[in-house]
C-alpha cells in the first residue's frame, strides 16, 4: 500500500470509528460534538472575515503609500489626499475607512461626518469598550483587530463588529475599517439547525450519509491526486528547464573567462619563464632575462587577480568570512572610491537571521543595482537600507539619478529580470519604482527564518 492511499484510509477509518461511537452513545453525545464543529466553523468564519479584512487594509496602505512618497507634494497636500481617499473609499455595501488622531480627533469618517474633528477618545460602546482607545492601542502595536460594538449604516442600527486598526507613519494618524459579524451568527444558526436535524434521524440514515461521504471523499482525492500530478510535473519541467539555462549560461561564462582570460594569461607567463631561461644560459642574456621574468612576475599576479575576481563571482568570500554587513559596506566602499559617487548604508539588521540563500540575494541585487547606477543613472547620491519587520527582511536601494522607464528598461535588458528572479527564487517579493528624472528605487521583502545555531554552523563550515 503506497502512502497516498494510507492517507486517504486514514482519512476514512476515524469518520467510520465516530459513526459507530454516535450510534452507541447517542443524542447527547452527538449534540457535544455538533457543539464543538459548530465552535470551529465559527471561528473559521471568523479568521476569514479577519483575512478579508487585512487584505482590504493591505489595498488602502499601498494606496496611501503612494501618496505620502510623492516628493512633488507638500505634506498637507499629502494630508489632503489621504482624507480624500479614505472618504471615498470603500468595499462590499457597507465598509468604509475611518482616521484619528493620536488624541482621538476624529481625521476621516464618510458615514458620520459630524465626528470630523471632534475628540473621540473616550468614546464608549453600550458595553462601555473604550473602542477608539482600543483601536488606538492595536495600531501603535504594529496594527492588529479590535472588536466593538457599532451603527450599521443606512439604518445606524448597532451591531457587533470586528475592526482593524494600523498606523499612517509620517504623521502617525491611525486609520482603519471593519467588517460586522452579524453575517456569522445567521450562519451558525443555520449550521446548527442543520446539525439538529441530522441527530434526529436513524442509524440508517446516519450510515447512508457517511458511506456516501466516504465514497465522496475517495473520488475528490482520486481528483484532486490526478490534478495535483498534472500541476507538479508542468512545474517540474519548467524548473528543470529553467535550471539547465541557468547552468549552461554560467558554464558558458566561466568558460570564457578562463579560455580568454586565465589561459592566456598562463600562456604568456610560460613562453616569458622558457625565454627567461634560455637568456639566462648566456652571460650577455641575464639583464634581458631579468626583465622578462619582471613581466612574468605582473603576468602572475593579473592572472592571481582575475581568479579572485571569478571566485568573487561565485561567492563572494567577505560573505563567509565577514558577513553580509561588511560585505555590503566593503561593495558600496569600492563603488564610492570608483565612480566618486556617496553611498549611504543603513543597516539595521539581524545578520543571524539571515539565511545563505537570501544572504547571497541581497548582495547580488546590491552589486547588479550599483553596477546599473554606473552606467546609466548619473547619481550623485545612493542610500541602501535593510530592515526586518514582522519576520520579513525589507531591502531597500535608491538613487537621485537621472531615473528611467521601467517598462521598456525591463523589456531591454536581463539585469532587473535577474534581479526579479533571484527574488522569487527565495521566495520573496520585487518591486521597482522609477521614472524619468526622478531616480529609482528597488525594493524587496525576503524571508528571514533561519535560526543562530543553523547560522553559527555555516560561520563554523566557512572558517
Amino acid at each position: 500500500m503506497n502512502l497516498k492511499a494510507k492517507i486517504l484510509l486514514l482519512a476514512i477509518l476515524p469518520l467510520l470509528a465516530a459513526a459507530t461511537v454516535l450510534s452507541l452513545l447517542g443524542l447527547n453525545h452527538s449534540r457535544q460534538l455538533a457543539a464543538q464543529v459548530l465552535d470551529v466553523y465559527e471561528y473559521n468564519l471568523t479568521e476569514s472575515r479577519k483575512q478579508a479584512l487585512k487584505e482590504q487594509m493591505d489595498l488602502a496602505s499601498s494606496a496611501i503609500a503612494t501618496i505620502t512618497s510623492d516628493p512633488q507634494r507638500s505634506e498637507a497636500e499629502q494630508q489632503a489626499a489621504v482624507r480624500h481617499l479614505l472618504q471615498n473609499l470603500s468595499f462590499g455595501e457597507d465598509g468604509y475607512f475611518f482616521a484619528y488622531r493620536q488624541d482621538g480627533i476624529n481625521v476621516v469618517h464618510p458615514t458620520i461626518p459630524e465626528f470630523v474633528g471632534e475628540d473621540l477618545y473616550e468614546y464608549r460602546d453600550r458595553n462601555g469598550n473604550l473602542l477608539i482607545q482600543g483601536l488606538l492601542d492595536a495600531a501603535n502595536s504594529g496594527g492588529g483587530y479590535h472588536r466593538y460594538i457599532w451603527e450599521r449604516p443606512p439604518l445606524m442600527e448597532q451591531e457587533d463588529k470586528l475592526g482593524y486598526a494600523d498606523l499612517i507613519e509620517p504623521w502617525n494618524w491611525m486609520f482603519g475599517t471593519g467588517l460586522y459579524l452579524d453575517s456569522i451568527t445567521e450562519e451558525v444558526a443555520k449550521v446548527k439547525a442543520s446539525f439538529d436535524a441530522n441527530i434526529r434521524n436513524s442509524f440508517i440514515a446516519v450510515m447512508t450519509v457517511i458511506l456516501a461521504t466516504v465514497v465522496l471523499i475517495v473520488l475528490l482525492g482520486l481528483a484532486i491526486n490526478l490534478h495535483e500530478h498534472r500541476l507538479a510535473d508542468g512545474r517540474l519541467r519548467a524548473l528543470v528547464q529553467k535550471f539547465l539555462r541557468l547552468q549552461l549560461n554560467e558554464r558558458r561564462k566561466f568558460s570564457r573567462e578562463l579560455h580568454d582570460g586565465i589561459n592566456q594569461q598562463l600562456v604568456s607567463l610560460k613562453f616569458r619563464i622558457e625565454l627567461a631561461e634560455k637568456k639566462l644560459n648566456s652571460a650577455s642574456g641575464q639583464q634581458a632575462a631579468l626583465q622578462d621574468l619582471g613581466i612574468a612576475s605582473t603576468v602572475l599576479n593579473q592572472t592571481i587577480q582575475e581568479v579572485r575576481q571569478i571566485s568573487h563571482d561565485l561567492r563572494p568570500v567577505l560573505l563567509d568570512d565577514l558577513g553580509l554587513r561588511p560585505a555590503l559596506r566593503a561593495l558600496s566602499e569600492h563603488f564610492e572610491e570608483l565612480t566618486g559617487t556617496r553611498v549611504e548604508l543603513d543597516y539595521d539588521l539581524d545578520s543571524e537571521a539571515v539565511s545563505d540563500e537570501v544572504e547571497i540575494t541581497i548582495y547580488r541585487i546590491t552589486q547588479e543595482s550599483l553596477n546599473n547606477t554606473e552606467k546609466h543613472a548619473a547619481a550623485s547620491h545612493v542610500s541602501i537600507r535593510l530592515y526586518q519587520r514582522h519576520g520579513r527582511i525589507h531591502f531597500h536601494i535608491r538613487d537621485d539619478g537621472r531615473g528611467f522607464d521601467p517598462h521598456r528598461a525591463q523589456k531591454q535588458g536581463i539585469g532587473l529580470v535577474n534581479m526579479r528572479e533571484r527574488v522569487e527564487v527565495v521566495g520573496g517579493q520585487f518591486s521597482l519604482q522609477a521614472a524619468p528624472g526622478q531616480g529609482a528605487e528597488i525594493h524587496a521583502i525576503l524571508p528571514g527564518q533561519k535560526g543562530r545555531a543553523q547560522h553559527t554552523e555555516r560561520r563554523q563550515a566557512a572558517s
